[in-house]
């Protein structure tokens, strides 16, 4: 083998497959990225049995050949090497020879027959999205995810297609959040959850463009095809919330705040409240409602603080608490002016909102406050 690519080339395939190698494994090659030329093309592949990921880079294929290195010191070489041209070949040793102007490094291979081949997915149902419209869904659900193991469904993202309409959703059980946006393409309906570990990486790999990316389902993998990328990944097992059936469907008190306005008091506010990790659990804030305004407030052993803010509001004043991390988090991700945020009782959750569509939903479980 022996071809000649491009540093920038080189490094956007690596770093595109980077986070599907192995951690911890028993089969040594998992730790690796299969190398392998095709042509005018080199294609690298990792795969952890979970996330496959492929990724196709054109360049100067003098001697076709295919090869398994270590991901970490192969991508750690060639991060540190000059933006230039770079030569990979296979000695007679097999040992993988890095050369650029005046660096060589020598490599230790693996058997590439030893890799495992990514799953053959036969595509049960699949979409169209283009690429920003994917990245911003995921964006705008994917902090909700769970990071507990012991629900594992609710460690990765509903993926769900209704009526020619995309909803995903994310839950950890204090918190929901939904993005929906409408297909371009008719699809049938369905529904999978895809890992959170998935959707991240994704998100790492495609570009903000009007570029499109075909999303296939089957009954226990999915499959995330782009022009010079592919993504396999097992779909997790379980029943999902339902999420309709959780969301109130009326409130009692409404408020319609500038985003930016009520972001900033949280982010000023939370210094107090969540000045050590058990206190942010046991001190949530206050938010209080009153005809035209919004009081945001905590106390603790660290201090008080207390926010104001003019708004308009309706319906019947509130004092509820919560945890000011979880508003931040959906309100760092919106993009709107203004928004509503809905309550019902002290103990009921709330619901941010838009003002003018149901593009987006959040909704944030209160905390009891201590008397």
């Amino acid at each position: 083998m022996k071809i000649i690519c491009e540093k920038e080339k080189l490094l956007k395939g690596i770093n595109s497959v980077i986070n599907g190698v192995a951690s911890k494994t028993t089969m040594p090659v998992l730790e690796g990225i299969l190398i392998q030329t095709n042509d005018k093309e080199v294609k690298l592949t990792t795969y952890d049995l979970e996330i496959g990921i492929e990724y196709i880079i054109e360049c100067n294929v003098q001697e076709q050949g295919n090869t398994v290195v270590n991901a970490i010191m192969f991508s750690e070489i060639i991060r540190k090497l000059p933006d230039t041209e770079i030569t990979i070949t296979i000695n007679d040793n097999k040992l993988l020879v890095i050369e650029c102007e005046g660096s060589l490094y020598k490599l230790a291979t693996m058997n590439p027959d030893e890799f495992p081949e990514l799953p053959k997915i036969n595509i049960d149902n699949s979409i169209e999205i283009e690429q920003n419209l994917l990245k911003n869904m995921v964006r705008k659900t994917i902090f909700a995810v769970s990071n507990e193991e012991n629900r594992p469904i609710f460690t990765g993202c509903l993926f769900e297609v209704k009526n020619n309409k995309l909803n995903v959703v994310a839950v950890d059980g204090y918190r929901l959040a939904i993005k929906s946006n409408i297909l371009n393409s008719v699809s049938n309906d369905f529904s999978v959850v895809i890992p959170g570990k998935t959707l991240n990486e994704i998100n790492k790999i495609i570009m903000d463009s009007f570029e499109t990316i075909k999303i296939g389902v089957s009954k226990n993998q999915a499959l995330f095809e782009m022009e010079n990328c592919k993504i396999v990944t097992r779909l997790l097992d379980g029943e999902f919330l339902n999420y309709s059936n959780a969301i109130p469907p009326n409130w009692e008190t409404r408020i319609r705040v500038n985003k930016n306005n009520i972001q900033n008091c949280f982010e000023r506010i939370i210094l107090i409240s969540a000045s050590s990790i058990e206190k942010e659990k046991k001190y949530p804030v206050k938010i209080s409602t009153e005809i035209g305004k919004v009081t945001i407030s905590c106390t603790n052993q660290t201090g008080d603080a207390k926010e104001e803010i003019y708004v308009t509001t309706e319906g019947k004043n509130l004092d509820a608490g919560f945890n000011p991390r979880y508003f931040l988090d959906a309100l760092k991700v919106i993009d709107d002016e203004e928004i509503y945020i809905d309550f019902g009782t002290n103990i009921s959750p709330c619901i941010i909102r838009p003002i003018e569509s149901d593009e987006y939903t959040y909704m944030i479980l209160p905390i009891r406050m201590k008397e």
